[in-house]
């Protein structure tokens, strides 16, 4: 199970600086998917050969001034519930505010760990200053500067030693699917007209309250878990239209599962906040199956209707397209298997594996009609193409003369082609391209 980190504090004390500083350890963390612009707030921390993702709760916050206190300490709550580790984040500069010591209120009275850091310390000087946090009833503030990077090295060592040690336990090897979406699309809706009401195939693997619980549903011929975060189980006093709040619930689910169920309403069409949920899922490199939930609901059902609400959907996801769209419901029980089969297939073929004679025999004279457009009168010439072996997700190589001058829509055009040519709707897949 991977940890998870998050950053909170009071605007302007340098949370997106710092979670810059931590995610930015590992460069190939966030493909620059523009879409939304909440983007930035969700990344992967690696250090010394062990992973953790970081949520900045900073950019969640509408600007007003009556709402805005009350939607911080919103977050806060539910950053405490979700996390493994709290980092909180005061700024030197300004010493302890009444805010500060809100939050601080807040999270002396979790069980969680909570590191108090002190931010833009620049200098020496500043370091003598931090000792007025000791107020806050926190422990030790540690000291750094977020903008130069002094200091966070030891900060991590020092988060490395904090975090829960998360030992995975053993599981079958099987399919594990994530039912995600927000709030009210029907999830549990959904993962109730899976299961029925015939209980007995469920046995679930709980770890803490935090983790996910894993349900093992193995009838009609399936063999799989459905992973289920805890906590959608706990009603919370928590808004339930909060953004963050979702997508809070649903990093760990996305991150424990190899195919994500994605639930939209029906009613309501796709929404920026199904859009974040949809990153994560591209961000973590997962397959995906997305799910017209409550169609029962709604009143044109035309062909035409179908059309149009699915090319709604691939045009906002674009450039990833190439994913099955069901319309179900999960109150009438209708296309609830066809759901589970289309989850199944997406998962084998996120398994598909191409032989590199083949691959070459259909890929090289597609790359010899149509070549990477040539730059400064440089001809770019590709040779050879292989699978490799042992991914996560089919994953291809490219070896060309001049890899450096091979661009994103060249990538994009030999995906689509090894899409038209082999099954893998669904899944990701990686293009790389190597010098020959």
């Amino acid at each position: 199970m991977g940890n998870l980190v998050a950053i909170v504090g009071r605007p302007n004390v340098g949370k997106s600086t710092l979670f810059n500083r931590l995610t930015n350890t590992r460069h190939a963390i966030v493909s620059d998917v523009a879409g939304t612009t909440r983007d930035r707030q969700y990344g992967k921390c690696e250090w010394c050969g062990k992973e953790f993702s970081v949520v900045d709760t900073g950019g969640w916050v509408v600007n007003s001034d009556d709402i805005f206190e009350d939607a911080i300490r919103r977050q806060v709550i539910v950053a405490t519930e979700e996390a493994d580790l709290v980092l909180f984040l005061v700024d030197i500069k300004n010493g302890v505010t009444d805010w500060d010591e809100d939050v601080a209120q807040i999270l002396r009275r979790t069980k969680l760990p909570v590191i108090l850091v002190a931010n833009k310390a620049d200098n020496n000087e500043d370091n003598y200053y931090a000792s007025e946090f000791y107020s806050l009833g926190l422990g030790d503030p540690y000291t750094i500067s977020a903008a130069t990077g002094s200091g966070t090295g030891d900060l991590l060592d020092l988060i490395m030693e904090t975090l829960p040690n998360t030992e995975k336990e053993e599981m079958e090897n099987i399919p594990r699917f994530a039912v995600v979406g927000r709030p009210n699309a029907g999830k549990s809706s959904i993962i109730n007209a899976f299961i029925g009401e015939d209980r007995n195939i469920v046995t679930e693997i709980a770890g803490t309250t935090r983790d996910s619980i894993y349900t093992k549903y193995d009838k009609f011929g399936f063999d799989f878990y459905l992973v289920d975060t805890a906590g959608i189980r706990r009603k919370n006093k928590v808004t339930e239209d909060l953004e963050f709040y979702s997508v809070m619930r649903s990093i760990r689910a996305i991150e424990n599962s190899d195919v994500c169920i994605l639930m939209i309403d029906a009613t309501r069409g796709i929404e920026a906040q199904d859009m974040n949920i949809f990153q994560l899922i591209q961000r973590n490199n997962k397959s995906l199956v997305v799910v017209v939930n409550k169609w029962d609901l709604v009143q044109d059902k035309s062909q035409i209707a179908i059309k149009t609400f699915e090319n709604a959907i691939r045009e906002r996801m674009a450039p990833f397209v190439d994913f099955p769209i069901i319309f179900a419901s999960a109150v009438t029980k209708q296309r609830i298997f066809k759901v589970l089969e289309t989850a199944q297939r997406v998962y084998e073929n996120r398994k598909a594996r191409v032989g590199t004679t083949k691959l070459n025999e259909v890929m090289l004279p597609l790359i010899e009609a149509f070549p990477p457009p040539s730059i400064k009168g440089k001809f770019i010439k590709i040779k050879y193409c292989a699978q490799l072996p042992d991914t996560q997700i089919p994953s291809f190589v490219f070896y060309a003369n001049l890899p450096q001058y091979i661009k994103e829509p060249y990538k994009r055009f030999l995906e689509n082609k090894i899409r038209e040519n082999w099954e893998m709707t669904g899944s990701p897949i990686n293009i790389f391209i190597r010098q020959k």
